[in-house]
């Protein structure tokens, strides 16, 4: 008996020794089949390693923050680059427009680090007194002889010869934060079981705001205002049909408002064909598509575009994009994209892993606004949409537009850190930080 078993063991011994060994690199365990080198078991985990990162608990934080920064050091870089020559052939200063963005973004940077660190409560509580402000600015927009006209619109209040504010670009920040409280009281009273609670005050809400800015001739910022009030029904759970209507409603106005002034259609329909008059309405989108054609791959180099000397207008404000196509061609337009879907993607992902009402909808409010102004702006250059007049978001010059930006992308980002996963996170680093510090202190008091 002795000698039968230590015969077995010896062959399982034999056996073992000949299998591959589980879990060992460059090895297949039980089961599974070893393919060629590099293809395991191993090498699909690293695959997917990347895709995990998005798993961690201030993936949002980090993609918004990242995606806001690039694009915000961009655009001053390309402001510079795009507005040197006018800078310089009306103000004597190529570094007049550059200058004023730089102060506009050291304010920004500042409003961008405290918005990310106000919590919930505080962004509720500006709701009402924001809208009211908007709205008595508005006002006096409208008011003659108090607004002032800039390239047909007159959407302006000028302050001082050098600083003037368009409160048309604030309106899109105080109707996120007002309707998004206005939704997320009502569903907490459980009233959005009736269409007319979904409705009512917010779209006469909105009505009014947009009448006011169209009095003034900007339809491209009264796009965007209806584009925020959709997505705040969306993500509020309005019916199919009730949402099917009033898209229907807002189509039928908007083709309206657009064609009742002869010289608006030829603007807004120019897009289709901008070489069939190219002296007149087709000029500006004709120009953005030589820029963007000249730029190639690679671009023709930074700085050294030949259409920012006159032939384009608004280098520096609307048609930035078709500056970085001829300049940093595709390479450089691709990357502006991958930003700007970075930050949606982000935004998206904070309003959908949200359980409080407010967040979501702040949230999905403030990501629709920035993400449908980028595809107008970035549409009406590639001339794919007509020309709305509207600025691309962090990379276009102007004060007005950059700084309600930044507040809302502040608060995404206070959204992105009030996340439990987020919070027990950042509580995590806290001590291990202090003890660093801590212990820095007192290397430096024994040395």
């Amino acid at each position: 008996m002795a000698a039968g078993s230590a015969t077995v063991r010896t062959e399982r011994q034999s056996r073992s020794a000949t299998r591959p060994a589980a879990g060992r690199p460059g090895t297949a365990g039980p089961g599974v089949r070893a393919g060629p080198a590099g293809r395991g078991p191993l090498a699909r985990i690293r695959l997917l390693a990347p895709i995990r990162l998005l798993d961690r608990p201030l993936t949002s934080y980090y993609l918004v923050l990242g995606a806001t920064l690039l694009l915000t050091m961009l655009g001053l870089v390309m402001v510079l680059s795009a507005s040197s020559i006018r800078g310089l052939r009306w103000f004597s200063d190529s570094f007049y427009f550059v200058d004023k963005q730089a102060i506009w973004v050291g304010i920004g940077l500042p409003i961008l680090w405290v918005a990310s660190r106000l919590p919930v409560r505080a962004y509720r509580a500006l709701a009402y007194p924001l809208l009211l402000g908007t709205l008595g600015l508005l006002v006096l927009v409208a008011v003659p002889g108090l607004g002032h006209e800039v390239n047909g619109n007159r959407n302006w209040l000028v302050l001082t010869d050098s600083i003037r504010i368009q409160p048309a670009e604030f309106a899109k920040l105080a109707l996120v934060i007002w309707g998004a409280d206005l939704i997320a009281r009502k569903q907490s009273l459980k009233l959005l079981g009736r269409v007319r609670h979904l409705f009512v005050p917010l779209v006469p809400a909105v009505l009014v705001i947009v009448g006011l800015v169209l009095i003034g001739g900007d339809l491209g910022t009264a796009v965007i205002l209806v584009a925020v009030l959709l997505a705040l029904l969306w993500f509020a759970g309005t019916p199919i049909r009730f949402f099917a209507l009033l898209v229907t409603g807002t189509a039928l106005a908007a083709t309206y408002f657009a064609t009742i002034d002869g010289e608006r259609v030829s603007r807004l329909t120019a897009f289709r064909d901008p070489f069939a008059d190219m002296l007149d309405t087709g000029y500006q989108a004709g120009q953005g598509l030589y820029a963007l054609a000249s730029g190639g791959v690679f671009g023709v180099g930074l700085g050294a575009s030949r259409q920012k000397w006159g032939a384009l207008p608004e280098p520096h404000t609307d048609f930035i994009f078709a500056i970085i196509g001829e300049e940093l061609g595709l390479v450089g337009t691709l990357v502006v994209l991958a930003l700007v879907v970075t930050l949606a993607y982000g935004g998206m992902r904070i309003a959908l892993r949200t359980s409080d009402p407010f967040v979501r909808l702040a949230a999905a409010g403030i990501t629709s606004w920035l993400m449908v102004q980028s595809v107008v702006n970035i549409g009406a250059v590639l001339g794919l949409l007509p020309i709305a007049g509207l600025p691309l978001p962090l990379v276009s010059y102007g004060g007005s537009a950059l700084l309600p930006t930044l507040f809302g992308l502040g608060m995404l980002l206070s959204f992105a850190r009030a996340e439990p996963d987020a919070r027990a996170a950042l509580a995590a680093r806290r001590p291990g930080r202090l003890r660093r510090l801590a212990g820095r202190l007192r290397g430096a008091r024994a040395g």
